[in-house]
């Protein structure tokens, strides 16, 4: 399978002609799976420490409009986050987006941060707090929200579970890319998959840039910049299989099933106002 990667601004300009680029490069590139920055598409509200309402029924709006845009990627899969209500809290929520079932709720976002530039916990609810397996045709995958790439406990039962690939939306800085680059690798060699992870690019704490797509071994395949921000490579499930036999993962194996497969738990707090 062919996965693209990539970094994308906000500003409804830019984006715009990133977005007609993305296109083009996923039509070129016969991408079959694309994944988006976390909440691709809006501003980063997150950064402002007051709710809103006002603002968060806006971004909701944005990002539920592009659902019916996701279709000009040409491809068979698109996997992002969204800004999602139900019964009055508000998620941080990812999705699956497929030509045959167009959206499939995933997993929401438990592991948030709450401090200057990212006061997501004044956002959001926390969602799932397991990290159960999802299918994008032949590729299983996890899902670990930016934040959740550093819940080191998830890789385990991704191991025992055989997943082909964990997947990471981001809105990291530029400053931090190198310790986000080391979770990328842990990720990868721990779980035996694929590391694809795409950020947003913007100034301020949120926008840094800097995608990739890590084999099981935590090589670095494909990695964006402002020069090229989108990347693609074949996602080979045979070199994932395989590499859950190898060092480190066999020797772990007994915790690794220990840890079981997650199953799907929503516990879930009211968020600060």
């Amino acid at each position: 399978m062919r996965a693209t990667v990539c970094e994308l601004p906000h500003e409804p300009s830019a984006l715009a002609s990133a977005w007609r680029a993305l296109c083009d490069h996923t039509a070129r590139q016969r991408s079959a799976l694309v994944l988006l920055p976390e909440f691709a598409f809006v501003e980063p509200f997150w950064e402002s420490q007051v709710f809103d309402s006002a603002r968060w029924a806006r971004v909701t709006a944005i990002g539920d409009a592009w659902i019916n845009r996701l279709n000009e990627l040409c491809v068979e899969y698109v996997v992002r986050t969204r800004p999602a209500t139900e019964n009055g809290l508000h998620f941080n929520e990812g999705f699956l987006w497929s030509r045959s079932q167009r959206c499939m709720s995933l997993r929401r976002k438990y592991f948030m941060p709450d401090e200057s530039g990212g006061w997501e916990s004044h956002w959001f609810t926390a969602g799932d707090d397991e990290f159960p397996g999802y299918a994008a045709g032949p590729l299983t995958f996890g899902l670990n929200i930016c934040t959740e790439l550093w819940a080191l406990e998830t890789y385990a039962a991704y191991a025992a579970a055989g997943v082909g690939a964990v997947m990471c939306p981001r809105a990291t800085s530029a400053t931090t890319t190198a310790k986000w680059r080391a979770a990328g690798i842990v990720a990868a060699v721990r779980a035996g998959a694929y590391c694809l992870s795409s950020n947003r690019a913007h100034s301020g704490d949120s926008g840094g840039g800097v995608g990739w797509i890590m084999d099981p071994d935590g090589n670095v395949l494909a990695q964006t910049s402002p020069d090229v921000p989108f990347a693609t490579q074949e996602i080979d499930l045979r070199v994932a299989m395989a590499a859950r036999a190898t060092y480190p993962r066999y020797a772990l194996a007994p915790a690794a099933e220990n840890a079981g497969w997650n199953r799907s738990r929503r516990r879930r707090k009211q968020p600060a106002r």
